[in-house]
């Protein structure tokens, strides 16, 4: 069986990671296509080009005063303080500055230098509304052509979902949007907006079905993934007011249970709470070092990137459910994660 691969979709990066699929939420019935005309009319004049050292990818612009939301796969080439660029929709252009990076969420800020004049701001929108089947719409550069408009539907929503990040780490999409509308590379940053030209996604990454030699095929082949937008303006928020984010956590690390361990503890696998911070979550909970999680969120717990993934979900108010076995016996826990030390 082939197994998609998951890549950032800034135009010229290769790579691909796994997705976690979540269970779809439950939906009701849709209406069936958008006015993509009117949308375009409406959405492309907010939307905007970045190129970062020779990579191109979209952003668009959501604060007065040239305030630009992307992905920071986009302004990373730059993040060392190479040349940043926008282009407007109506082809004007202008040096930009980085406001602000969370490499985690794969989300970054930055300010167009002669502050966008004239250009509208996007429309909010909110991904709570969403339901599977809807019409949605992408606006962004693919392969560096600016204004490109594709529609699709709303495939599935609430993935999670693990792709490169920059410095060679991992960035996760909490609660994603999966769509079929034709994201390529050059998407990313871009908007995923409804019938309304409301801003409801921030087109991501894409998955891609690898071929004989292992390798992506690098274009659309039906499966982008979006950050949900009531995920992402929280995080803009804090950006744009501190240069950086505060995430949360259970106040517990852990690592994949050894196979001795586990044979002899008669448990298929899971993972070894290494540590617990006393004034923690995890600790309130009632955890402590030894335990075994065997699941996280109704999830078998098979990789340490889960509970990084679920704790990436507290922002949304999300608490970490988890089955553990301690000498034998079997208990859950539902852990409130805090907010990190700055």
């Amino acid at each position: 069986m082939l197994v998609p691969l998951v890549t950032a979709i800034i135009g010229g990066l290769v790579g691909g990671f796994v997705v976690w699929l979540a269970v779809p939420r439950a939906t009701t019935t849709p209406a069936a296509t958008c006015d993509a005309a009117a949308v375009s009319t409406t959405g492309l004049p907010s939307v905007v080009t970045i190129a970062a050292q020779g990579s191109t990818g979209s952003g668009e612009v959501v604060e007065p005063g040239g305030v630009i939301l992307t992905n920071d796969h986009v302004i990373a080439p730059a993040a060392g303080g190479g040349a940043l660029q926008v282009r407007y929709h109506d082809g004007r252009s202008s040096a930009a500055t980085i406001v602000g990076r969370d490499p985690l969420t794969d989300l970054a800020v930055i300010r167009a230098t002669d502050g966008a004049p004239d250009v509208p701001l996007m429309r909010q929108g909110s991904s709570r509304a969403l339901v599977v089947g809807q019409p949605v719409i992408a606006l962004g550069a693919p392969l560096g052509l600016y204004g490109t408009v594709t529609s699709g539907i709303v495939s599935a929503l609430d993935r999670d979902v693990a792709l490169p990040a920059a410095g060679g780490g991992q960035a996760h999409l909490v609660g994603a949007i999966q769509t079929d509308a034709s994201i390529n590379p050059g998407n990313s940053g871009g908007a995923l907006v409804d019938c309304q030209a409301r801003l409801v996604g921030v087109n991501t990454a894409i998955a891609t079905v690898p071929g004989e030699s292992g390798q992506s095929g690098g274009g659309s082949v039906g499966l982008g993934f979006a950050v949900a937008v009531d995920v992402a303006m929280p995080i803009v928020t804090e950006l744009i007011a501190d240069g950086n984010v505060t995430h949360y956590t259970t106040g517990m690390s852990v690592q994949a249970l050894p196979a001795a361990l586990a044979s002899r503890a008669s448990l298929p696998g899971g993972l070894l709470v290494v540590s617990v911070d006393p004034a923690g979550g995890a600790a309130r909970a009632g955890l402590s070092p030894g335990d075994v999680l065997t699941t996280i969120n109704s999830e078998l717990a098979t990789s340490a990137e889960q509970l990084t993934i679920a704790e990436l979900g507290a922002r949304n108010g999300r608490t970490v459910d988890v089955t553990f076995a301690r000498a034998g016996n079997q208990a859950t826990a539902s852990i409130v994660p805090t907010r990190e030390s700055p």
